[in-house]
């Protein structure tokens, strides 16, 4: 066997296809890396509770949520870093005034400060989860708000940069960015897990194909980019992968020597 090393795939666009899908081939893939005594973890934009049937499939318990806010660690929660609430509330009252709502997300639900709004509904339903937000514009009170959903235009965004320090704004549909804290990412959510796991640079890889995912690309020393990833996303990485639906998670695992071709 090589050396014992961790694998953190991104969902959406790398682990799925471009129809919400696990190709059986990256199912098998996954499994032949446990069978060899590797790591296989997941690092995602998405709330836990959107990828729990994702998990029990693959049979993972280590997993990197929120864009790198909430860390678990074989079923333990080792890290949290949860969203400044005051600069979120002002930020949910100045998006209202331009007709941008919010929805709130913890590790067990997502909830918005607004019964209904197109941009909502477009957005959500491309992820094809089971979960749709209801509406609660308190759930931000008495509990951590790793992550929020903005719904504005492409461009929208920008006028809330310098307002609001305390956050990241990362696009990741036309309608919608998240809203992460400042120097949130991927990436330092894996270095919260490696903390935990103890897997030296080298043994660590990492697949992803979006925005989300340059900070973690460009710091874990075996990246693969996707082939359907965005440019900018391939130019960071040190591999460049086939498309996801060209079984491109096993092509880029025989690509950096995990698997044999």
């Amino acid at each position: 066997m090589t050396e014992k090393s961790v694998i953190f795939f991104d969902i959406d666009g790398t682990l799925l296809d471009h129809d919400k899908k696990l190709p059986d081939s990256a199912k098998k893939a996954v499994f032949e890396l446990k069978k060899q005594g590797h790591i296989v973890a997941i690092a995602t934009g998405r709330a836990p509770f959107m990828y729990a049937d994702l998990r029990a499939e693959l049979e993972i318990d280590t997993y990197v949520s929120f864009n790198g806010q909430y860390v678990v660690v074989n079923g333990e929660v080792v890290y949290g870093n949860p969203l400044d609430i005051p600069s979120l509330v002002e930020l949910t009252a100045v998006g209202l005034t331009n007709a941008h709502p919010i929805v709130f997300m913890d590790e067990l639900d997502m909830k918005a400060n607004v019964p209904t709004h197109k941009h909502i509904i477009e957005s959500i339903d491309t992820l094809k989860i089971d979960h749709f937000p209801t509406h609660d514009p308190n759930y931000y009170k008495d509990r951590n708000i790793y992550q929020s959903l903005f719904f504005c235009a492409e461009g929208e965004e920008e006028q809330y940069r310098e307002k609001f320090p305390a956050f990241d704004f990362v696009r990741w549909h036309p309608v919608s960015v998240d809203v992460l804290p400042k120097g949130g990412s991927k990436a330092n959510g894996i270095k919260q897990a490696m903390k935990a796991i103890g897997i030296a640079k080298e043994n660590q890889y990492a697949f992803g194909d979006g925005l989300n995912d340059l900070e973690m690309l460009s710091t874990i020393t075996n990246s693969v980019a996707m082939g359907n990833a965005k440019e900018e996303v391939k130019a960071v990485s040190k591999y460049v992968t086939k498309d996801v639906d060209q079984d491109g998670i096993v092509y880029g695992l025989q690509l950096v020597g995990l698997l044999e071709k």
